[in-house]
């Protein structure tokens, strides 16, 4: 995926191919945080299974593998978080690691069923975790036809099908991945802790922005079932926003709240001691 972004050296840019990009990069990251993180792994909220069955479509064109595959070592995360099971702890492999070669190790490489038995009831996403290529090939030949269809019907736009392939897949997949990742990895490390947690979590304002919310980390140790992460008013996420807008539309349901006590403690602008 990496090596496929120096195509951009030969196809160039256009307006609309940037402007795919950041469309692709906010829906596949709120596939991402929507989806995977907080209703495969968390449970945060209800959907009917339409609307499960296209979340989990939309996380897996991310290309992060399938939605059990992603919940299971979630979930196996915050089980033993920091302590020998975590499966990307930056406290003990080091910020590479937790940032991106976990995935690689040979005891990451298999998804646990038995960790996500509520959610392998469904062959739709079984089928989705065992084939976790097919959903971001679909998205691969989407985007080649957009760039094809767009530059053959409109030559003005400057774009094209190889064009249109690398920026609104490639690069912006490059871009989910570590903005991503560096939760696993740089939320441990930098920022502040509002919550004295069994953990290094921190809140990152800036990882926040990049995520859609994911980077209010310390929050989310605090109570990780809750369907927001920004606990304080000023504190924005972007997927609570969408959730509820979704909510509103009908499509989620029964979206956990933050026990009253823990969002207290934010909207009163308390924190911890200050971290180095």
């Amino acid at each position: 995926m990496h090596l496929s972004c120096l195509a951009l050296l030969v196809v160039g840019w256009s307006p609309v191919a940037v402007g795919v990009c950041a469309a692709m990069y906010v829906a596949r990251m709120f596939g991402i945080t929507g989806f995977y993180h907080r209703y495969f792994s968390h449970r945060a909220f209800r959907v009917g299974r339409p609307v499960q069955f296209a979340g989990a479509v939309l996380g897996a064109s991310a290309a992060q593998r399938g939605p059990l595959w992603w919940a299971a070592h979630h979930r196996r995360h915050h089980r033993y978080t920091e302590r020998p099971g975590d499966p990307h702890s930056p406290v003990l492999d080091g910020l590479l690691s937790s940032h991106l070669f976990w995935i690689f190790a040979a005891a990451n490489h298999d998804t646990d069923l038995a960790a996500v038995e509520d959610l392998a009831v469904f062959p739709e996403l079984r089928f989705i975790d065992r084939f976790h290529h097919l959903v971001p090939a679909v998205t691969i030949g989407a985007m080649f036809a957009l760039g094809y269809g767009l530059g053959h019907a409109w030559p003005g736009l400057h774009t094209s099908g190889p064009q249109m392939l690398v920026w609104g897949f490639s690069v912006s997949t490059v871009l989910v991945y570590h903005a991503t990742f560096s939760i696993n990895s740089l939320a441990h490390r930098f920022g502040s802790r509002r919550y004295e947690t069994k953990d290094a979590s921190r809140n990152n304002a800036g990882l926040a922005l990049l995520t859609m919310g994911e980077g209010w980390h310390n929050n989310h140790h605090r109570f990780p079932g809750a369907a927001r992460q920004g606990f304080a008013p000023w504190e924005l996420d972007a997927t609570w926003l969408m959730l509820r807008a979704l909510a509103r539309l009908g499509l989620v349901r029964d979206l956990r709240p933050v026990p009253a006590p823990v969002l207290a403690v934010a909207r009163a602008g308390r924190s911890g001691p200050p971290t180095s």
